[in-house]
């Protein structure tokens, strides 16, 4: 298979370019070579998105295209340079309307109204997945063949955001460990490794369709607890609720002074619980996320510039104490 992957150089994009070379594709890397560099054995096409797309990649045929683009306009351009070939377009679960109704997913969950334009979002976050969803729709309208993934939470090594990052790290060291939320909250994720194994997968079988890229809804303290073990750790849970962590002035989600895989309830209910069978039976892959945090782990460990999000120990102490204080 000829597989032109558009970036190639940073976390899933990357790690789709790897697992398509290990099976013996063809691949280029189309993108400006900024953040990165695209896998061995992966040919690197020079692209600046806000430009023309090159001679080259209108000449050259391809089997299948992979994008994880955000803005419109870079979709569109890419689209209309080829739209022969089949189109994997990575999206969100960030566009769908709904974020507390459970076992949500597509078909069955409204999606946001679509803007076409390309937006800034270091000022305007809530853009994100309305021009994902546009970004949908230009894949649609464009391509012979196409398959739209929503991913949720990516996790694993080589996360550029540091949010799932801070469990592997924190739990390590040990000790009494702050829990957000309730252990009975749902959550969700999917190792990068998985889901690019499943890209390339549907790339292989020009598979169609639109599906959530996630792995089974599962607790967040089993989850937690699988963590652990993926680090060998020895911990002490404290659960606090939420409205002791709003109160502390903790940021949900990720962020310096977060707790990464705590989002409010039941505002986001439906946010970590879709129904991953759809992308199970369509072969989605799932490692247990014991073997997510110990490869995490290590990936940390043998890279020096790895982000790690989420508050420090100091702070943790701190609203752990106060959390103790008010039990008195």
């Amino acid at each position: 298979m000829k597989l032109l992957v558009l970036g190639g150089t940073v976390f899933l994009s990357k790690a789709v370019a790897e697992e398509a070379v290990r099976r013996g594709h063809e691949v280029t890397c189309a993108c400006r070579g900024e953040s990165g560099t695209a896998p061995a054995g992966a040919r690197h096409l020079t692209w600046d998105r806000d430009q023309a797309p090159p001679g080259q990649i209108a000449s050259e045929q391809y089997d299948a295209v992979v994008d994880v683009a955000r803005h419109p306009s870079r979709v569109r351009s890419a689209v209309a340079a080829l739209p022969e070939a089949h189109w994997i377009f990575v999206s969100t679960i960030n566009v769908y309307e709904d974020s507390e109704t459970t076992g949500g997913g597509p078909g069955r969950t409204p999606l946001r109204e679509p803007i076409t334009d390309d937006v800034d979002l270091s000022g305007d976050m809530e853009a994100y997945g309305p021009m994902k969803v546009a970004c949908e729709q230009i894949v649609q309208a464009g391509a012979a063949t196409s398959m739209v993934i929503r991913p949720g939470l990516i996790v694993g090594p080589g996360d550029p955001s540091g949010r799932f990052t801070y469990w592997p790290v924190r739990l390590a060291e040990g000790g009494e460990v702050l829990a957000p939320g309730s252990p009975h909250d749902l959550n969700q994720i999917i190792d990068v490794r998985d889901l690019a194994a499943w890209i390339v997968d549907s790339a292989e079988q020009k598979r169609s369709g639109v599906f959530d890229g996630i792995g089974p809804a599962t607790p967040i303290g089993d989850l937690l607890a699988a963590c652990a073990e993926g680090v060998d750790a020895d911990v002490t849970w404290t659960w606090v609720d939420q409205e002791f962590l709003a109160e502390s002035g903790v940021a949900p989600w990720m962020g310096p002074d977060s707790i990464p895989l705590w989002l409010p309830r039941p505002e986001h209910d439906g946010t970590e619980s879709h129904d991953a069978q759809p992308s199970m039976d369509a072969g989605m892959p799932y490692r247990s996320p014991t073997e997510t945090t110990r490869d995490t782990l290590a990936w940390v460990r043998a890279t020096p510039d790895a982000k790690v999000s989420g508050i420090d120990r100091t702070r943790e102490r701190e609203i752990l104490d106060a959390w103790h204080a008010r039990e008195v």
